[in-house]
């Protein structure tokens, strides 16, 4: 019978899951009260109303976020998303999580995260870009290239990207491409950007292959969402020796224990919308496949999917986060005492800011790189960060997630400790 988490993942208040974690590391690395508390609470907090001309020509309402968690390290970073379920909570969360994952992958970033809350599915294009455009006016006195670059995230695309980099610009009155990453290659985005989360994933998981002395041809891979992340991961992993046994999106998934036929799944979703329906495998729904036999179990979807209720019959080996948040802190213990090793999202999903990072220098040089060397540099970020992440869970006795937010926060608290408070 498969399990409803619906219950679980409306009680647990994510932001408060985000605050936890902090909490759970603090006493380890010794941080000090002060700076602890700081970190605790975000740095600003900007609440808009966006009003929206629909193509009724009537006004809607909208309400958007934009969160500055911390900047000790530099300019802040960190997505937009438009989705129904937005809130300020999430928001957050989510510009915490962004600070650590800077810090662990040691890039000059600190966190910040966006959303509105919209249905975009139901919305037209035209409608996308007055409510991006509107949106982008109205957070326009906080982001910049030198002060918050946002990026993609949940049900924002490239081309929303550009309209911001567009409104943006117009306001200052000349191009400022650096103000936000996840761009189109034709008005300054990066090579290698589209699949940077999807290839970081990729590199991690093969380091904690290694590590466990797992080998990594005909390995099966479960992938729970087929966005960008799980998509290019399933097609990365695949020609990586991976065999994929399955896939889902929101509507459901198909699993074949002998592998499916990734570029047939990607063809049947850009055709139907869906990975459900595809006929080189059989129907299973979201829970199943997370209890799906394998060795690698990627969730690449929204947050808080694993919970204590369903940890006990995960049955992979490795738990790649190539989403922000999927296992909630009562599952990461027992997933720990079952000798699973989860590569938490702030080292699996890194890979987006990392590219996102060189594409912001890249900008800022109006000096663009060939995608090998872009690949090559976000191998040896993923790499250094793992194996410092693995160092510390070693040394101290604990997980992978303790262990990379043991590098991450004290990266950051140095940098805070150092700045001081002015005045």
């Amino acid at each position: 019978m498969a399990l409803d988490l619906s219950a679980v993942q409306a009680s647990e208040n994510v932001w408060k899951m985000a605050q936890r974690q902090l909490d759970d590391v603090a006493g380890l690395i010794g941080l000090n009260d002060s700076i602890h508390g700081y970190l605790r609470e975000p740095k600003r907090v900007l609440e808009v109303s966006v009003p929206v001309r629909m193509d009724s020509g009537k006004f809607h309402m909208f309400k958007g976020y934009r969160v500055q968690h911390n900047m000790s390290r530099g300019p802040a970073k960190g997505g937009i998303r438009f989705h129904p379920d937005v809130t300020l909570d999430e928001v957050k969360a989510l510009a915490m999580w962004m600070t650590w994952k800077c810090a662990l992958v040691n890039i000059p970033f600190g966190g910040a995260k966006g959303g509105v809350i919209c249905d975009p599915k139901s919305m037209s294009e035209q409608e996308l870009e007055n409510l991006t455009r509107r949106f982008t006016s109205e957070i326009s006195v906080i982001i910049g290239p030198e002060k918050d670059i946002p990026a993609p995230d949940v049900y924002t695309t490239p081309q929303i990207m550009a309209w911001i980099m567009d409104t943006f610009s117009m306001q200052k009155g000349y191009s400022i491409p650096g103000v936000v990453t996840g761009k189109p290659l034709a008005v300054g985005g990066s090579l290698g950007r589209d699949k940077a989360t999807a290839r970081g994933c990729l590199y991690v998981t093969g380091e904690a292959m290694q590590t466990l002395g797992i080998p990594v041809y005909g390995a099966r891979v479960a992938i729970q969402g087929f966005g960008n992340a799980g998509m290019y991961a399933a097609e990365l992993m695949a020609e990586a020796g991976y065999k994929i046994v399955a896939v889902s999106d929101s509507r459901g998934g198909v699993a074949n224990p002998k592998g499916l036929d990734i570029a047939g799944v990607v063809a049947h979703k850009k055709e139907t919308g869906s990975v459900v329906g595809f006929t080189g495998g059989e129907r299973i729904d979201n829970h199943d496949l997370l209890e799906y036999d394998c060795e690698v179990l990627v969730p690449a979807a929204l947050e808080k999917v694993i919970a204590r209720e369903n940890a006990p019959r995960i049955r992979a080996k490795i738990v790649a986060e190539a989403a922000n948040g999927p296992t909630l802190p009562e599952a990461d213990k027992i997933l720990h005492e079952r000798g699973i090793m989860v590569l938490p999202d702030i080292l699996a999903n890194a890979g987006g800011v990392t590219v996102s990072y060189f594409e912001w220098v890249q900008d800022l040089q109006e000096n663009f790189w060939e995608e090998d060397e872009i690949n090559q540099r976000l191998r040896q970020k993923m790499t250094r960060a793992f194996k410092e992440t693995y160092e510390q869970s070693q040394r101290h006795g604990i997980d992978m997630r303790r262990g990379a937010y043991a590098v991450a926060v004290s990266r950051v608290a140095e940098a805070t400790r150092l700045r001081g408070l002015y005045p």
